[in-house]
Order: structure tokens, then C-alpha cells, then sequence
């Protein structure tokens, strides 16, 4: 962990000193400013090593404030023994640095120039003046640098180059080279905002906690969890970066480091205003606007870790209040400043106030802080807080992945339940609980119907009659979701929360049999009440993942697009559930657009993380879309793992899903070359979504068999276009047709068509099959264009390997069934094993392995499966 890391984001820099060191009429050679941290020393060293290899002869010089008590102190190693005074020392070492041969020039590198004594700077001055070599200084920003050192810019004999922090990307691309794999994007976003770009502050955080064991890698992918413990040799760094404080100055960064960001006047409230300017004046603390307020706080995040862990419990505890104490003197205008006020206090000396402890556990499940809100509510409770906390508790509690033991304790909430709201409100969670937590659907459902045969109240039972909606779409059943949420939804005063319920199975059903054109008014009424409610983030990135279902299966990819980009603007800075969501988003996003690396990349990240802290029912549908992304890639290996994980985990209460999953079956097995297999599977999905009236999900599974170059769908295609909203069915239709006409002109034109619409796989796929029958008829030049349109969509893909794509890539002179059974045998199994797939006898295997053997010339099997697997 110790070795030396590689440079990244440094190019431009990089060009800028190669530049600076090429011979020309003057001085040769850069000095580099930057803070401590920033990469000077590096990048200064790896301009030398370059140097050294095209042939130059190399010195380094390190300045430090001992040696600066010496004169000529960081060139003592040059001096030697010359005696005689200051300038014989000065000639000495002259002489010694620049006795090379004369073919060499001698280039020199002077780190922290800035801490150089007068004479060595006169030194390093007569060498740049003088132009006897190249030289690379280096000086930190804002210090004071000796006279000489500073005339080598002031004076224009060498050019400064402002050495900047890492940029986001820059320190994420290099976390990613040094782990040797991909880092969880929330996990580098921290990482940089903690350490600001600082390349040294990365490198001790990195190394801190990967011995910590908090960074790892799961599913291939590098997690950071859990809060940095700053190490000894970080805390050294950025004590000597705050530099020597005066005790005022110092406390003003603890109330900083245990509160920050502040209000001003907050802040000066709790600390004398001109120790605050003081502090400012010293660099430790910034101000900046928030809208109409000024928000004080210390000027680099690690400032305030480093003091946190050097305060004492006691000590913190007592700032805690005083903060809290004085934050009560001001208003609450928004709920982060009362949720911020409630941890002080929770986290002080003070009294707890059960009341504004139960307020900010639901505003923590706002910011989905779920780990939070558990710890305020469980505070409100003890301090004497009644139904709403116990309520909010395990609302958290369903959240967390401990909802076993949070069913038990919600039957005996609705216990003591007193009026129909709060029955209503327990049966809600306790059902919802039951059904996605727990996997018990049928379970969730009798809870819902006991709650409505003991609340009278017309109103709360409407209220139910949302959550059935909810449990109706997802079960498969979207007849019977619409019609509950339909007569939910309009009732009058529906809570929030159930309105967007209903949403949820509105959108579904409606989505799911077709009626595509009235699922937007539906939705934008759910994503209006998910606003208000504190459960509200979670509800509306339900359902946008709903919406964003149907209209990947009505073939309204635009839309889809916008959602997932919006839900993830909303959920880039936050670490935790509402993240793991947006970045599933993602992934379904790209997959439904065919950018199958982008896709695999986001849903790897989004598993990783829910592995971890499932968000109920997310894993499940992560799983589902990186199996297919994994299948369509060509990836056989890895969509075989994640199949088998999906088949162990299944969760019953997404019964919608069941078509999918079929064909994530039948991508698995296109993916190994069991074309005919990936049919039937594809008809098998086709025919489940027929009969639970899922008609959307029907024409995805058919168009999914055509791609694979089955025809016979045409017909029934041809048909659900007059009862499906979408383009997604008229163009599977026609490409249908086409494929059954064996029509060149008419596949090219369907290929256009999902191109148009986004939908790229299905787009490269009818060009690798107009080109294969232009093949079969000799149409030379017609099937060179659309191979090439073919080979140009599936690098659109990023890697698409279809049935389709791999039959164009290399034409072969087999019929489809021959290259099946050779790409089969190619796998490794015997003829029984592929007579028994394809439910034919061995005696046809061996016949069209026979053929095959003919027609490409070879005699050995190994030969021929090698033929086939190379293309």
C-alpha cells in the first residue's frame, strides 16, 4: 500500500515542462506552485526521470527548514569538503552538479525552493541565469520564498505553472488505477470531497482505510463504508497545514468541526466576532452564500475530521448542546435546519425533547438517512415519545432489512392503535413490510384485509384500497390494479403517500396491458404527491422505476431517459439507499438504449451496494437487467452467475416480472448458442404475459424471438399493434414481417426505425439479418452495407453479441441450424446432450455436423467448433 502511485491527470502539465526543458535561447526549465499535497514533488520527479531517459544527467535537490540553517544546507551533498567561505561552497557545488560529459546537458530539481537558504537560492539563481542547466523548482503557494527564488519567475527567466488540485474525474480515474478495478461513484465522489483533489490526502485516507478494512471490493467493485478514521500521519499533515493557532481561533474551529456549515449569525452568537475574523484571516474557516444566508465554515473538510477525533467526548458533548441551545433561537425554515438542530441535541448534554425528536426522525427518512432516523426515533421513544416515533421506527426499521422483527412489533403497534388512522397507518407498513421485505405477498394481503373489516372510517379503507393497488401490479394482475387504484384515487383527501401507492398500480397496469398514452397524466399526479409526504423520495423512486418499466415496453426511450437522469441529479450526492437507486436507474436506462457497458457498469455498482443494504426488491430487478446486459454482451460466464443467483432469489411479490425473467433465460441462452432454446424461452415469456394480460410485455417476448430469427410471431404482432401504445410494436411488427419475407430492403428499414428510437440492439440485429439474406441471394454490395451498418450499430452497443451480429461477423456457408449445433458442440456438449436440448435425435446432430464439416472442409470436431467460435 506504501508503493509509489501512478500519474494521472497530469498530460497537460506533463507537455508544459517537456516544453520548458527543450533547448532554446534562454533559460531553461519551470517552477511549479501548488500546495502542500498537490503533486509538485511527483510530477517535478517524473519530469527528470523523462529527461534521464532521453539521455540528460539528473540532480536532485530537496530543501528542508533544518537544512535552511546551514548555509548551502541543501546542497551539502555537492559541497564536500570545500573550505574557504561562501563562495568557494557556492563554486564547489557548481562545479560538482555540472561535471558531466559534454555530450550530456544536466537538468536539476529543486523540491520546496521555498524553504531554501539565501545562498543556495543564489545558487539555483546563477544556474537558470546563467543557463549552465535546466532546472525544475518547486514552491508551495502562499509561503515566502527567498529573494532569488522568486526573481526566477518575477523576472521572466522561468515560467510558473499553477499546480492544481484533482479534479472529481481526475481522482476518481486515479483511486481506479491504483484499486485496479472500478470504484463505486458515490464512494469516489466522497473521497474527493473529503481530500478536495489533495493526491497525498487521498493516498494516506486510501491507505488508512483499506488496512481498516473499510474500502474492499465487492462484486468486483471498491466500496467505501462507514466514516474515515484519520490516521496519525494524515493528522500530522493537516495539523502543520492549519498551522499554529491561537487558543480563540482554535476553539472557533471546534465549534466548527463539531457543527459546520453554520450561519453566520449563528456563529457569532457562539463565538466573539473578531476571534471568527481572525480565524478567517488565518485561512481556516470560508465563508459562502446558501441562498439568502452565509454559512460559515472550515476551509477544508479534513480540518474538521482532524479536530473531531481530538476533541473529547465530554467536550463535544458540551459544544453539541451550546449549538443546539443557540439554533433554538432561530427558526426553523426548512426541515434540514430542525432535523440539524434535534442531532445536536440528541447528540449533547441537553434534556431530550421527545417531541422534536419524533419531527426530525421523519425529516431523516426525507434525506433517506435511514440509520438516522432509527436513532432519533428510538431516542423520542425513550424519552417518553408514544405511537408516531414507534410508527416511524419501523418504517426504518422495513428499510433496514430487519423486517422480521419489525412484523412483530407492528402487530403490536396495531394494538394499541386507538383511531382508523393509525390503523390504517400500521397496516400500511406492516403490509408493505410483509409483501416486498419479507417476500410474503399472501401475507401483506390478509393484513390489509383484516385492517379493512375493523376500520369504519370510509376514508382509511380508501386509503387500503391504494395499497391494494400496489400489491394487484405488482402480482401480474393489471386489470384488477387499475381498477383499485382507479377508485382510490378518487376519493377525496387520499394521503399523499397513498396517492402515489395507487400511482404505482395505475402506472403498472395500465403500463403493462398496453395503454401506454394515459400513463403519463397517471404518473405526474403520483410524482406531484411524492413531494410532500417524509416517505416521499422513496415513493417517487418507486416510481419512476415503474414508469420507466412501461415505457421501456411501450418504446418511449426518451422519457425514460430524462427520469432516470433526473432521479439520479436527485441522488448523486447522497450516500445510502436513494443512491443505490438512482444508479439501478441508470443501468435500466442504458440497457433499454443497448449501452451495454455503460449498463453492466452502472448495475455492477448498484449491486455491490445492495448486497450490502438491500433496498427491498432492488436487487432483484438489478440482477434481472445485469443478467440480460450481460447475455446480450456475449458474456455467457458472468450472465450464468447471475442468472443462477436470480433463480435462488426470486422474489414473489414481483409476479409482473415473470415474462422477464424468461427472457433473461433465453438471453442466457442465445448467449451460449442455444438459439433454438432462446426461442421457445422467448415464446414461453410471450405466452405468460398473454395470459396475465400483460399484452406490452407479450410484444417485447415475441420481438425478442424475431431477433433471434423466428418469423412466426408476425402474425400475433401484427395484431397487438391495434391494442399497444408505443412505436415498440409497430416496429416489431414490421421487422416481423420483414424477417418472414426475407425482405432485405424491408429489415434495413426496420433497422432505421429502432435506431430512431433508441433502441440499439434490436437496430443492429435487423441489419445483420438484412445483410445475411442479402448474403443468401448475392447481393453482394447491399449485404457489405448492411453488415457494415450491422458492425457500426453493435459498437454503438459497446460489445453487442447476438445470435444476428455473430451469424454476420464472419459469413459461413451453414444454415442456421447446422451453426447451432456446431456452436453447441463447440461448448463442450456431446451430441445426446444436444439432441436432448433441441429435442431432436443424434443421428440428425451428427448429420448436420456431418454437412457442416463438408462444407467448411476440416474432418476434426476441434476444428470446426474453432471455425465457429472464431467468429
Amino acid at each position: 500500500m506504501g508503493c509509489e502511485w501512478p500519474l494521472v491527470g497530469r498530460a497537460e502539465e506533463l507537455g508544459f515542462l517537456h516544453d520548458a526543458l527543450r533547448p532554446r535561447d534562454g533559460p531553461r526549465g519551470a517552477v511549479l506552485a501548488g500546495a502542500a499535497g498537490v503533486g509538485k514533488t511527483r510530477l517535478a520527479r517524473e519530469t527528470l526521470a523523462s529527461t534521464g531517459r532521453r539521455g540528460d544527467v539528473t540532480r536532485w535537490v530537496a530543501a528542508t527548514l533544518s537544512a535552511r540553517q546551514v548555509p548551502m544546507g541543501a546542497f551539502g551533498a555537492w559541497v564536500g569538503a570545500a573550505g574557504g567561505g561562501p563562495a568557494r561552497a557556492l563554486q564547489a557545488a557548481r562545479d560538482r552538479l555540472l561535471a558531466v560529459p559534454d555530450t550530456a546537458g544536466v537538468v536539476v530539481g529543486v523540491d520546496d525552493a521555498h524553504l531554501l537558504d539565501e545562498l543556495s537560492a543564489l545558487l539555483v539563481h546563477q544556474l537558470v541565469v546563467s543557463r549552465a542547466a535546466a532546472v525544475v523548482v518547486t514552491v508551495r503557494t502562499g509561503g515566502t520564498s527567498p529573494d532569488a527564488v522568486t526573481a526566477l519567475w518575477k523576472d521572466g527567466h522561468l515560467d510558473r505553472l499553477e499546480l492544481q488540485p484533482l479534479s472529481e474525474d481526475e481522482s476518481t480515474r486515479l483511486l481506479e488505477a491504483v484499486l485496479g478495478g472500478p470504484v463505486e461513484s458515490i464512494s469516489a465522489a466522497r473521497m474527493w470531497a473529503l481530500t478536495q483533489g489533495n493526491v497525498l490526502y487521498l493516498h494516506q485516507l486510501v491507505d488508512g482505510e483499506r488496512a481498516a478494512g473499510r474500502l474492499s471490493s465487492v462484486h468486483g467493485v471498491w466500496r467505501w463504508t462507514g466514516k474515515p478514521a484519520i490516521t496519525p500521519g494524515l493528522a500530522e499533515l493537516i495539523e502543520a497545514r492549519m498551522g499554529a493557532l491561537s487558543e480563540p481561533v482554535r476553539e472557533a474551529v471546534d465549534v466548527l468541526a463539531v457543527g459546520e456549515p453554520l450561519g453566520v449569525p449563528l456563529l457569532l452568537q457562539l463565538v466573539d466576532p473578531a476571534v471568527v475574523e481572525a480565524a478567517e484571516a488565518a485561512g481556516v474557516l470560508t465563508v459562502e452564500r446558501d441562498g439568502q444566508r452565509l454559512r460559515a465554515r472550515l476551509t477544508h473538510p479534513l480540518f474538521g475530521e482532524v479536530r473531531r477525533a481530538a476533541i473529547g467526548r465530554l467536550r463535544a458533548r458540551r459544544l453539541a448542546g451550546r449549538i443546539a441551545t443557540a439554533m433554538a433561537t432561530f427558526a426553523d425554515r426548512r426541515a434540514s435546519d430542525r432535523l440539524r438542530r434535534a442531532v445536536f441535541a440528541l447528540d449533547s448534554d441537553l434534556r431530550p425533547d421527545p417531541e422534536l425528536l419524533a419531527s426530525a426522525a421523519q425529516s431523516a427518512i426525507r434525506f433517506v438517512d435511514l440509520a438516522l432516523a432509527e436513532r432519533l426515533a428510538r431516542a423520542a421513544i425513550a424519552a417518553g415519545g408514544g405511537f408516531e416515533p414507534r410508527l416511524t421506527l419501523a418504517y426504518a426499521l422495513t428499510w433496514l432489512d430487519r423486517g422480521a422483527k419489525v412484523d412483530s412489533e407492528l402487530a403490536e403497534l396495531g394494538e394499541v392503535a386507538r383511531t382508523d388512522v393509525q390503523r390504517r397507518q400500521v397496516a400500511v407498513v406492516r403490509s408493505g413490510n410483509l409483501f416486498w421485505t419479507l417476500r410474503k405477498p399472501a401475507e401483506a394481503v390478509a393484513v390489509i384485509d383484516a385492517a379493512d373489516a375493523a376500520i369504519s372510517d370510509a376514508a382509511q379503507r380508501q386509503a387500503l384500497t391504494a395499497m391494494r393497488a400496489a400489491f394487484h401490479g405488482f402480482a401480474g394482475r393489471p386489470d384488477e390494479a387499475v381498477r383499485c387504484a382507479r377508485a382510490a384515487l378518487a376519493a377525496a383527501d387520499l394521503p399523499d403517500e397513498q396517492v402515489v401507492l395507487a400511482t404505482w398500480g395505475l402506472v403498472l397496469g395500465l403500463g403493462l396491458t398496453g395503454r401506454c398514452d394515459e400513463v403519463e397524466a397517471a404518473a405526474a399526479r403520483g410524482y406531484a404527491a411524492g413531494t410532500r409526504p417524509f416517505d416521499g423520495a422513496v415513493l417517487r423512486f418507486g416510481l419512476s422505476d415503474l414508469h420507466m418499466i412501461v415505457l421501456r415496453l411501450a418504446g418511449r426511450l426518451d422519457e425514460l431517459d430524462r427520469i432516470a437522469h433526473d432521479r439520479r441529479a436527485e441522488s448523486a450526492s447522497v450516500f445510502g439507499p436513494l443512491h443505490l437507486m438512482g444508479v439501478t436507474l441508470l443501468g435500466h436506462a442504458a440497457l433499454a438504449r443497448g449501452r451495454l457497458r455503460t449498463a453492466v457498469r452502472w448495475l455492477r455498482e448498484a449491486r455491490a451496494g445492495l448486497a450490502d443494504a438491500d433496498v427491498p426488491g432492488w436487487e432483484f430487478r438489478c440482477l434481472l437487467s445485469l443478467t440480460e446486459a450481460f447475455a446480450m454482451s456475449g458474456d455467457r460466464a458472468a450472465a450464468e452467475g447471475t442468472l443462477a443467483e436470480l433463480q435462488a432469489g426470486r422474489h414473489p411479490a414481483f409476479g409482473f416480472l415473470a415474462p422477464e425473467l424468461s427472457l433473461a433465460h433465453a438471453w442466457v441462452a442465445a448467449a451460449g448458442g442455444a438459439v433454438t432454446q432462446a426461442i421457445e424461452l422467448a415464446t414461453t415469456a410471450a405466452g405468460e404475459a398473454a395470459r396475465a394480460g400483460q399484452l406490452a410485455h407479450e410484444v417485447l417476448a415475441l420481438h425478442t424471438a424475431v431477433c433471434f430469427g423466428d418469423p412466426t410471431p408476425a402474425a400475433r404482432l401484427a395484431e397487438l399493434t391495434r391494442s399497444v401504445d408505443g412505436p415498440r410494436a409497430q416496429v416489431a411488427a414490421a421487422h416481423a414481417a420483414a424477417l418472414g419475407a426475407d425482405d432485405g430492403v424491408a429489415l434495413d428499414e426496420a433497422s432505421v426505425r429502432w435506431e430512431r428510437m433508441g433502441d440499439l440492439v434490436p437496430a443492429a440485429d435487423a441489419a445483420a439479418q438484412a445483410a445475411t439474406g442479402y448474403g443468401r441471394r448475392g447481393a453482394g454490395a447491399a449485404a457489405q452495407s448492411a453488415a457494415a451498418r450491422a458492425y457500426r450499430l453493435a459498437q454503438s452497443c459497446e460489445g453487442a453479441r447476438t445470435p444476428a451480429l455473430v451469424a454476420v461477423a464472419r459469413p459461413l456457408p451453414l444454415t442456421g441450424r447446422e451453426r447451432e449445433i456446431v456452436t453447441l458442440a463447440a461448448r463442450g456438449l456431446t451430441n445426446k446432450e444436444i439432441a436432448d436440448r433441441l429435442v431432436v435425435s443424434v443421428r440428425t446432430v451428427e448429420g448436420h455436423l456431418y454437412r457442416a464439416s463438408a462444407k467448411l472442409g476440416v474432418t476434426r470436431r476441434a476444428d470446426l467448433a474453432a471455425m465457429v467460435l472464431d467468429c
